[in-house]
Order: C-alpha cells, then structure tokens, then sequence
C-alpha cells in the first residue's frame, strides 16, 4: 500500500476518490483549502490539512508526510468565474499546481494523476465524441489552464522523470456535487426541482454535454494508480445529451410538478461536447458502467437525503 496526497480531497470527486483509496487499506493525505471542499465529505480515517496549494507550507506537509503518489484534484472550477477573472482563475489553477508539482519534484513522488478536463478543453468541434488527436482549443481561461497544466506536467515527465497521467472528465455528477456553484448543472437542477422551484434553463436547451457518473471517475483514477502508461485519457461515455433532455429525466425521477424555462443564452458557452474513450478503454482497461438513467436515481436519491 502507498502513502497518496490528494488534493481537493473534500471536494466532489476528490472526497469520493479519498475514499475509494481508504477502503483500498491506502494511507490518505488530504490537502484542501475549504474554498468549495466541504468538511462534512472528509473521511475520518484521511489525514487533512487545510491549506491552498499556492501556500508554501505545503513543502513542510511534503517534508513531513513524503507521499509516494500525488492525485491533484483541487482546481478552481467554476469556468464563468475564469471568464469574470482569468488572472484569479491562473493563479488558482496554473500557479497553485506549479507549486504543487514543484513539491512533487524535490520529494520524489513517483507519479502524478491529475484531474482535466475534456468538456472544456477541446471547444466546440465537428468531430463528435471527440478523441485525444483533436487539437485543444479552449474558448474559457478555464480550459486554457488545464491545458497549461498537462503541459507542465509533460514537462516534469521529458527533464525530471516524474510519471503522470491526465484524465480529461466530461461532464461529472452524481452525491456530494456542490448545488451552489455554477459548475453542477445535474446538482443544481435537482437541488432547485426538490425545492420545488422551476430550473431555468440557459438558451434553447439544445446545447449537449457527455455526462459521466463520479463512481465511473473514481474507478478510472483507481485504474490510473495501477497503470504505467503517462498521457491525457479521456474520461466520458461517448454519448451526447442535451440539457432539456437532462432536464425531463431529472424531473421525472423527482417527480417534480414544476415546468422549466429558457433565459438568454450565455454568451461563449460550448454548444457541444461530447469526448471519445476509447484510448481509457484500451489502455488503462476502463469504460464507464453507469447508465445516465441509474446515475440519476442515484444522484437524486442522495439529494433527497441531504
């Protein structure tokens, strides 16, 4: 068994991910700054530290601690907060990793597995799912920064022989997805259809996302610690839905007797993506296993519950 930090580790997917890991029998480490992480989605038996990952300190956890694998999880996700401020949104993103990766090199971690994304970093594109041989072209500094990332992290691989992984996620949801945020349109449409209020949906509805389950996550980042390939995988299930159709589902799994609305279009939002997994499939040995229908009950019923 390993001794892993992950970062972002009381937020959505890392705090699943932490405990995936712990029910592995893995010592787990938890970096998180609390700024969209949640205390009550530690797991007790993860030793946590609340700090950012831009904090120097973070040398002394690694001075300390000395983890042997690394899954960086903590981002600043909101892509219509890096558009009102991308300076905020890089340094969150692109410095706060640095800095991360930096600790990475001078204590010897053996690898890496970062947390992308492939909802936001290829844009809009014809070619639909999208494979990882699609140029990246992201329309939001978001985007632009995770790109950055797997950059940097290529760049510790080819001059420090760090080991990494990139998983591009679609669209993630499912328990624990923060309802407040803008990021969670699954989160926020049942958050808002169990309060019995009507979700307003942005422009015609019609724009599509690739929407994978947070277990199916989990279960890739798992299989990433095994594997000892290093590149960018995409993690989705190569089938687009549209947000109206997201919507209906969601609606008749809460049976809720409200009807939604259209407000304006926002201005940039990608009207399609929708990301290929076939490299994931043959490479590191996964697909995903959770229908869009079970993983919806599944997130509804944890909402019913908080």
């Amino acid at each position: 068994m390993s001794k892993i930090l992950v970062t972002g580790g009381a937020g959505f997917i890392g705090s699943n991910l932490v405990d995936a890991l712990i029910d592995q029998g893995q010592e787990v480490l938890v970096v998180d700054n609390l700024s969209t992480g949640n205390k009550a989605n530690l797991n007790s038996k993860a030793k946590f530290f609340e700090l950012d990952i831009q904090d120097k300190k973070l040398a002394e956890i690694f001075e300390k601690e000395k983890p042997e694998i690394v899954f960086h999880a903590a981002a600043q996700i909101d892509v219509r907060k890096s558009v009102e401020d991308p300076i905020w949104d890089a340094s969150q993103n692109i410095l706060g990793s640095i800095n991360l990766f930096e600790n990475c090199k001078q204590f010897k971690v053996k690898k890496i597995i970062f947390s992308s994304t492939g909802g936001a970093i290829y844009g809009d594109t014809d070619k639909i799912p999208t494979t990882e041989k699609q140029p990246e072209l992201p329309i939001s500094p978001y985007g632009i920064a995770k790109l950055a990332i797997e950059k940097y992290l290529n760049y510790y691989y080819r001059v420090f022989s760090l080991p990494y992984i990139a998983l591009r996620y679609s669209n993630v949801y499912g328990p624990r997805q923060n309802s407040k945020g803008e990021a969670g349109v699954v989160a926020i449409f049942c958050d808002k259809l169990l309060a019995g209020q009507a979700p307003i949906i942005n422009g015609d509805g019609k724009q599509t996302r690739d929407y994978v389950y947070v277990g199916d996550v989990v279960r890739a980042n798992l299989l990433a610690l095994e594997s000892s390939q290093i590149g960018v995988y995409n993690i989705g299930t190569s089938i687009e839905t549209d947000v109206n159709q997201l919507v209906s589902s969601i609606k008749e799994n809460i049976k809720a007797d409200v009807e939604f609305s259209h407000g304006p279009a926002k201005a940039g939002e990608q009207q399609k993506s929708c990301i290929d997994f076939a490299r994931a499939k043959k490479e590191l040995g996964w697909q995903p296993e959770v229908t869009l229908e079970e993983g919806i009950k599944k997130t509804v019923d944890w909402f019913k519950k908080i």
